[in-house]
């Protein structure tokens, strides 16, 4: 009797389980790049379109994306706006995105050349709203067509071919193959830091230097997991040269760095550990609350060296002697968007809050554990900062009784 109850529970099981598969979709993307034209033809196959009521995109307003050709409807009331509802069984829509993003200064977010792309995957697929059917899981997968001459594609997304990557982003229904992306005539450094992959890539010829950048990783790795416990599977650091923007920008999986910028700047910060930051922390701010992301990012750009021994206390207190100097005329940190001055400013009171977080808990607190916990927050507030410190001071903070916050 034991053995066909268990036979019977074996078998709901499995049919349980093929019942839950049977719900999953296949959504594939492909793309295929024309460097003649900048542009990429891009392609979303469903592999049932019924269970996809509607992909509604906001196509934003600089008019990237054309000449779009769907399985279904098509709906495109307005430039920024358009909506998929797809035909029943194998669905299909493509359309044409331009890769290359100037900006006003002649400089460049994204670059397609006759030899190499570098662009963000967030442009190749617009936001969109998806209404599905319930229970339905979409699987997504990107696979790229590359000119002829190209040799390879990075992205941030783990390989699962050749040129194709799974796209899986737990914090978004629908799943786009967001962070950077290069293809081309390219250079790869590869390590394993941790628990992550870790591929450096830039175009050749463009001067990045790849082996820097990994030593730089492999020197403070272990500083940022202790103050940001994340063992993400996969990590892309792309770079090139002018005209590409002369900064530093970090994705989800993934950053940029500017060939010429430096390991560490001469007023004692690294661009690289900043976007690294970013990159581990993910914390987002609301309500004109800004200085805390930049100000986390930038402090720990400065403390996570010095904590793995690459930064003497006398270069310490010069560094903060700049950051005073450059920050003196501050009178708010409240804003929507950090300037360079604010964000010095923003550095000066975490490190007075990390201070005093010390002090008052013997030790036993610092900084790093009001970090931890914004980790866990959708998006911080000055407000929530607040309460998050005092809750783990026990009481009100000195240092955050401050006109620099209201």
């Amino acid at each position: 009797m034991l053995v066909r109850l268990l036979s019977l529970f074996a078998l709901v099981l499995f049919v349980s389980a093929e019942a839950h598969a049977a719900k999953r979709v296949d959504l594939d993307y492909l793309v295929r790049f024309l460097p003649d034209e900048d542009q990429a033809e891009v392609q979303l196959i469903l592999e049932k379109g019924e269970a996809v009521r509607s992909l509604e995109f906001n196509l934003g307003d600089d008019g990237y994306y054309s000449d779009f050709v769907a399985d279904g409807e098509w709906l495109q009331a307005s430039p920024e706006r358009g909506a998929w509802r797809p035909a029943e069984g194998k669905a299909r829509l493509s359309y044409r995105v331009r890769i290359s993003h100037p900006r006003d200064n002649g400089r460049y977010d994204a670059r397609m050349t006759s030899d190499w792309a570098l662009f963000r995957g967030d442009d190749l697929v617009p936001p969109a709203r998806l209404d599905q059917v319930d229970g339905v899981k979409l699987v997504s997968r990107i696979t790229f067509e590359l000119p002829e001459g190209w040799k390879s594609i990075e992205t941030g997304w783990p390989r699962v071919g050749k040129n194709r990557f799974r796209v899986d982003n737990r914090e978004r229904l629908f799943d786009r193959p967001t962070g950077w992306m290069l293809a081309g005539k390219l250079g790869t450094r590869r390590a394993k830091l941790g628990e992550t992959d870790v591929t450096i890539a830039a175009p050749v010829g463009e001067g990045v230097r790849r082996m820097d950048i990994l030593t730089m990783l492999t020197f403070v790795w272990s500083q940022v997991q202790n103050v940001f416990p994340r063992d993400p599977a996969k990590l892309l650091i792309v770079g090139a040269g002018d005209p590409m923007w002369r900064g530093g920008l970090s994705g989800s999986n993934s950053l940029y760095m500017h060939a010429d910028r430096p390991m560490v700047s001469e007023n004692g910060t690294s661009s690289l550990v900043h976007e690294l930051v970013h990159v581990f922390s993910r914390i987002k701010d609301s309500d004109r609350s800004d200085w805390i992301t930049e100000g986390l990012a930038e402090y720990y750009a400065i403390e996570l060296v010095r904590r793995a021994g690459g930064m003497s206390e006398d270069r310490y207190q010069a560094v903060r002697e700049h950051l005073t100097k450059w920050s003196r005329k501050v009178d708010s940190l409240r804003t929507e968007r950090s300037t360079g001055p604010i964000t010095a400013r923003a550095v000066l009171l975490l490190q007075e809050l990390d201070k005093e977080i010390r002090q008052r808990s013997k030790g036993r607190h610092s900084l790093d554990d009001v970090s931890r916990g914004l980790m866990r927050m959708d998006t911080v507030s000055t407000d929530a900062f607040i309460e998050m410190t005092e809750t783990l001071l026990g009481g009100g903070s000195k240092v955050l009784d401050t006109r620099l916050l209201r």
